[in-house]
């Protein structure tokens, strides 16, 4: 494909794949799906669909955790699209662990301003993928602290974009209380309570403190993601404009030059 003046792009999708059989968020209803025409009688075949916005690859907007926050349609398209990087942190990352900014800045240099995609690894575990297991996809995944929400806003980032199903560690949300068992394994491997490591204050800290500046993440990526391992390119986040949406589906791209 080409772009602007004699430019020759290659687009890489890093984008799930979206059927009945993605599942939701923990606690989220799935996608439902049902032909309400056939082309045998109506000669148009059309469909109807019901589902949360957070399943697949998706964009979190403000208004999902700030009210009266920015919704989904009210985010420019020039800031869900530019220069970003890519890292990927999948040989050192593994069940629960925590990723910090040092982990990124020791194989990427990421500026001001950047998109940032993380690639944890996680996304091997998907629904599609090579080694499917749900239960370590949303429950199991890395995750990071205050100290990285932190260094997000004092780097002004885009937006943040992970290949698992949350940007705030697994056990600094809901699912800690939903799984007591896996929260139990996690306290085991991190060698501290986690009321230490995620106290009440730092609930959700990837959303709570980052969104009120619009600093958003996207989730569940996959696709061509380890094709760009620790590479910087240009990217491009692409909802529906959905005015009023907390949150929404999205197809994520990378312009890479050929």
């Amino acid at each position: 494909m080409q772009f602007g003046l004699g430019g020759i792009m290659k687009l890489l999708d890093l984008t799930q794949p979206t059927s009945v059989l993605t599942p939701p968020w923990p606690t989220y209803p799935p996608l439902t799906t049902t032909f309400i025409k056939r082309l045998a009688e109506h000669r148009v075949n059309g469909q109807f669909i019901t589902a949360s916005n957070h399943l697949g690859t998706h964009l979190d907007g403000p208004l999902h955790f700030v009210s009266g926050g920015k919704d989904i349609a009210s985010l420019p398209l020039e800031r869900l699209y530019g220069d970003g990087v890519i890292v990927d942190l999948s040989d050192e990352l593994g069940e629960y662990d925590i990723y910090t900014p040092k982990h990124v800045t020791d194989r990427v240099k990421v500026r001001e301003g950047d998109i940032l995609i993380i690639n944890t690894g996680f996304h091997r575990h998907a629904w599609y993928e090579r080694e499917p297991d749900e239960t370590a996809y949303f429950i199991k995944h890395p995750g990071p602290t205050r100290e990285f929400a932190e260094w997000a806003l004092k780097m002004k980032l885009r937006w943040i974009g992970v290949d698992c199903g949350s940007a705030d560690h697994p056990m600094n949300t809901v699912l800690r209380k939903l799984r007591p068992d896996l929260a139990e394994e996690a306290e085991k491997k991190l060698g501290k309570p986690l009321d230490k490591i995620f106290p009440n204050k730092d609930y959700q800290i990837m959303h709570t403190l980052l969104f009120p500046h619009d600093i958003v993440h996207a989730e569940n990526l996959g696709g061509d993601i380890e094709k760009l391992s620790n590479k910087r390119t240009t990217i491009g986040c692409f909802p529906w404009k959905f005015q009023g949406g907390e949150s929404a589906f999205c197809r994520i791209v990378a312009f890479v030059e050929k």
